[in-house]
């Protein structure tokens, strides 16, 4: 799941001021996503749908068990990056933004991707998210899971008030996510390549729900079918693409850029993009061929070796080449906006192709 720079609750809680002015916690929040509104009426729109978004999770989570509601809200009031809403948001300009099912659609997306934080957690045995600590760490891995249950049911329900469509997109973007993780946990069968299995892995898993973000902003803001289908095919590209830079800052970067310690992905044993392809290389050099060594020994528990490793990667062709794929992808996406006219708003989702693409370099 994408889940990179974190903003916390306290800076998002007033993402549109009184009479509806621009806060600067609103715009930050934005700009830590790499995406730049240069228009204020639509960076004024895009600001209002988070924030009505912020109070309707927290209505929608409620329950007549405080338990419930306790738990269920533990991780919208951790804060994120409401990378999907914003989705939703800026595909919406391309009708009408102020639509009232925009919302809506925007927090059946973020429900949707908060019930699959409770479930990755527990089958990552994760301790903390988000700063502060997991639901099942707190509570149960029963707890966490039927949590997750109980937001994906909520999702549901909203889904159904905007109508069969939107249920059916929900599903099947439900089943992808489901299909995505079972890849991801049984791996890669016999004969297929690892990278491939990965990149599918990521389009299944996180690209599938950014898409049905940005296809609901143009559904529900009634954007014309061809500009909603550029929207969802925008919104898997960039999403892989997120996941994919991701993974490099876990090598590449400090812990600030990357809010988490570098190298954790290859403490766990997770192979990422830069591992996947510094196995598969045949390059003889020396240093190389000790990164393979050491990446074949599995989690890299030790700290000796973990920080060779963590260095041999960092100045490897395999870095290299998994910043021309992520580039590859955001250069990608931005193609799949050509049917989309020029103005702000499509300027604000091409943006967003440059911080990737920039990000990692």
């Amino acid at each position: 799941m994408v889940e990179g720079v974190v903003i916390p609750a306290g800076e998002r809680s007033d993402v549109v001021g009184s009479g509806g002015r621009r806060s600067r916690a609103g715009t930050s929040q934005v700009g830590a996503l790499g995406v730049h509104l240069t228009d204020p009426r639509v960076e004024a729109s895009v600001l209002g749908v988070l924030h009505g978004v912020e109070a309707e999770l927290r209505a929608s989570v409620a329950s007549a068990d405080p338990f419930v509601t306790e738990a269920a809200r533990h991780l919208v009031e951790a804060g994120g990056k409401r990378f999907r809403p914003l989705l939703v948001a800026l595909g919406a300009q391309f009708g009408d933004p102020a639509h009232a099912q925009v919302v809506p659609a925007a927090v059946v997306m973020e429900l949707t991707h908060l019930a699959t934080l409770y479930h990755d957690d527990v089958m990552d045995e994760a301790a903390v998210r988000r700063g502060a600590p997991s639901a099942n760490s707190r509570w149960t891995n029963s707890v966490a899971i039927l949590v997750g249950d109980y937001l994906f049911a909520r999702a549901a329900d909203l889904a159904a008030d905007l109508g069969t469509e939107a249920v059916r997109l929900q599903a099947r973007t439900f089943a992808r996510l489901v299909h995505g993780q079972i890849a991801e946990t049984v791996g890669p069968r016999a004969g297929e390549d690892p990278v491939a299995h990965y990149l599918h892995v990521i389009a299944e898993k996180t690209g599938s729900l950014i898409a049905t973000s940005a296809r609901f902003g143009g559904m529900f803001g009634g954007a014309s079918a061809e500009h909603t289908e550029a929207l969802a095919g925008y919104g898997e590209t960039i999403g892989v693409a997120f996941q994919l830079s991701d993974d490099l800052l876990d090598i590449a970067s400090e812990s600030v850029q990357s809010g988490k310690t570098p190298g954790t992905d290859l403490r766990e044993g997770v192979p990422t993009l830069p591992v996947l392809y510094a196995r598969a290389a045949d390059d003889s050099d020396a240093a190389s061929v000790r990164l393979r060594e050491i990446l074949a020994t599995g989690p890299l528990v030790d700290d000796a070796l973990h920080a060779e490793a963590l260095g041999l990667l960092r100045e490897s062709p395999a870095l290299k080449r998994a910043r021309e794929t992520v580039r590859s992808y955001a250069e990608d996406a931005r193609a799949q906006l050509a049917p989309l006219p020029q103005g702000p708003a499509r300027g604000a989702l091409e943006s967003l192709c440059d911080y990737i693409a920039d990000r990692t370099s």
